[in-house]
């Protein structure tokens, strides 16, 4: 089910990398929805590749594809060690996080924090570039903290495009690294979508995705009139089923047929029964699929049912199933 688009097609629209939300059974859930929409892993740091099991970070179906990794880290050579794992394990593309604001990432000298230091980014965007044949791209904010001129993101684009990078992500507001949470982050500063377009205009040779409160198709169309791809996050999250008219409308790949929302859930049960066996636990699973019914009637008898069931010592196929008869079919 992998995508007949190219890798720059792919990118009109992708579902943004979440830290435990964008694992590989919320990726295998949106594959069956969207055949062409560019899907991320969660952020995986080096230091777990290079010493952890990188077996289990790398995994994922083949049904995902097109599917980018994303890494965390700072250090070129452990950029490129990882980044060509990535490629040897099948992904299409390595992203480089220089966008996250959390504590965590900030003691580790990665995420948004390297955005001070655009030369360390080129090093490591050099490095992984020199290590893969697939495309090495960057997601970045539009600023940090009081460094949040026009001229210091432009400085930043320019270093690091000058070391190969040609795609940039950039989430439409820029990243308070003291003083405020990065939950708080997420709606403080307001967005500025009309800096995203100014690059856009600037650097017309460079690839630019735009990132940030994108809720709609509609939004999606609206910002594709400026920039060349947009990536949504949360909102797919709590409501899967916004992909359902992508391919189409986004994409112009005319399908004939749509799954149903139940019908989603009837092509998951093989992989979830597969999982199961292989240790995963249903809930870790089903807590992905209780936005798919948003809106629809029944969406909160599903919910209940899974949250009060999943994770019970007998769950399996069958909760599912009874969690589906609670919900039209529409």
């Amino acid at each position: 089910m992998s995508s007949s688009l190219s890798f720059i097609e792919s990118r009109k629209l992708s579902v943004a990398p979440m830290l435990d939300w964008t694992d590989r059974d919320f990726r295998y859930l949106l594959r069956l929805i969207s055949k062409h929409t560019l899907l991320y892993t969660e952020m995986v740091t080096t230091g777990a590749l290079i010493h952890g099991d990188r077996q289990r970070f790398l995994a994922h179906d083949a049904t995902e594809y097109p599917l980018a990794l994303q890494l965390g880290g700072s250090e070129p050579a452990a950029l490129a060690e990882c980044a060509k794992m990535g490629e040897d394990a099948g992904y299409s593309e390595i992203n480089l996080n220089v966008g996250c604001p959390s504590d965590r990432v900030q003691s580790g000298s990665f995420g948004a924090c390297l955005m001070a230091e655009p030369q360390l980014v080129a090093e490591g965007v050099a490095a992984m570039k020199n290590a893969v044949n697939i495309p090495v791209t960057v997601k970045t904010r539009l600023g940090i903290d009081e460094q949040d001129s026009y001229q210091f993101l432009t400085d930043f684009i320019d270093a690091v495009s000058a070391a190969g990078c040609e795609t940039f992500i950039l989430h439409a507001r820029k990243a308070w690294l003291k003083g405020l949470s990065p939950k708080e982050n997420r709606d403080v500063p307001p967005l500025d979508y009309e800096r995203v377009y100014q690059i856009k205009k600037d650097y017309p040779e460079l690839h630019i995705d735009i990132n940030g409160g994108i809720h709609s198709l509609v939004e999606v169309q609206e910002h594709l009139k400026h920039v060349d791809g947009t990536m949504v996050g949360r909102a797919i999250y709590h409501d899967p089923y916004l992909l359902a008219d992508v391919d189409n409308v986004i994409f112009n790949q005319r399908s004939d047929y749509i799954l149903s929302r139940h019908e989603v859930i009837e092509a998951m049960l093989p992989y979830i029964e597969q999982r199961m066996k292989q240790g995963r636990p249903l809930k870790s699973i089903t807590r992905h699929l209780l936005g798919l019914f948003q809106g629809q009637p029944g969406a909160r008898r599903w919910r209940r049912h899974l949250s009060e069931n999943a994770h019970l010592p007998d769950a399996g196929i069958h909760t599912l199933q009874q969690a589906l008869s609670l919900v039209d079919n529409v």
